[in-house]
């Protein structure tokens, strides 16, 4: 059986009609060389070069086999060539999972640049509650997680990768609606919605920190399993409410009026994902670096 070696090595050999410069060509040394055309001359059973002292020459069944032999070695190239274009375009998809029902433009803009910046690694998206991220984190069904915060768990960590004002939602004729911003002690004189600390057990600690800072004793009035049950009850008057500017950007409903806080507080968005002993793989630590630097508008990542 004629190995390829054998065609590259007496391709050089019959291009340079010299087994020195053929060697050098093929970076090995002449005698090695000479042995791997005298063998495919053997399992050919003809002879390739008529050798003399002086000089070397292609017999006729050499001159045929060279071209041949270069045709073959081209489409070897090119399927080499084809295949590593192959697999570089296929890589298995990062599977993100986005708890809390997050959709802040922030978000979208991560997953549409990651797109553009690396397209041969697509994203598999997953919505789900945070306990589901969570449990599906562990299971390393998921590679990484966009939450407002988990309960601590030892195996999984959790970074910051950006934040939003907090402001205040209110009926779009109430009292506190034309002022340019409200103070947050002056809001919370009027019952709030309050976010389901089951379903967004995340975003209910962030919310129940910051009013915790200015009363300990709120007055609710009730909780919402969704944004749009939450938006749902404060243009319904049944209370006010704060939410991050990244949703509030999405709502563009006339229902209700949407007034800066006079203090500054901030909703975190964290990517949650498994430790692992080793370190995280590579592409995985460039979505999470990625995920930190995106910007909207005027946004700038606070971490």
């Amino acid at each position: 059986m004629i190995e390829l070696r054998h065609l590259r090595y007496f391709t050089a050999v019959a291009e340079e009609l010299n087994f020195t410069r053929a060697a050098e060509r093929v970076h090995i040394d002449p005698t090695p060389l000479a042995r791997t055309v005298r063998d495919l001359e053997e399992r050919l059973g003809v002879s390739l070069f008529v050798r003399t002292p002086r000089r070397l020459l292609l017999t006729p069944a050499g001159a045929c086999l060279v071209e041949e032999a270069r045709a073959v070695l081209g489409r070897v190239h090119l399927l080499e060539n084809t295949l590593r274009s192959t697999d570089a375009c296929f890589h298995a998809p990062l599977r993100i999972g986005v708890a809390d029902g997050i959709a802040q433009r922030r978000l979208s803009e991560c997953f549409a640049t990651w797109s553009q910046r690396d397209p041969a690694i697509p994203l598999d998206l997953v919505e789900l509650r945070a306990t589901e991220l969570a449990a599906a984190l562990r299971r390393e069904e998921l590679d990484a997680g966009f939450t407002f915060g988990l309960p601590d768990d030892e195996t999984l960590a959790q970074e910051p990768v950006w934040d939003y004002p907090v402001q205040a939602i209110l009926p779009a004729a109430h009292a506190l609606a034309g002022l340019p911003s409200v103070p947050i002690d002056e809001l919370l004189n009027y019952a709030l919605v309050s976010c389901d600390p089951q379903r967004h057990p995340g975003l209910w600690q962030q919310m129940r920190s910051i009013v915790q800072r200015y009363t300990l004793q709120p007055t609710l009035a009730g909780e919402a399993h969704t944004l749009a049950g939450y938006v749902t009850r404060v243009a319904a008057r049944i209370g006010v409410g704060l939410a991050d500017s990244g949703h509030i950007e999405t709502l563009g409903r006339t229902d209700i009026a949407v007034v800066p806080l006079a203090q500054q507080e901030h909703i975190v968005t964290y990517v949650a994902y498994k430790q692992r002993r080793g370190g995280l793989p590579d592409t995985l630590q460039d979505f999470i670096d990625h995920a930190k630097t995106v910007q909207v508008g005027e946004h700038t990542v606070q971490n």
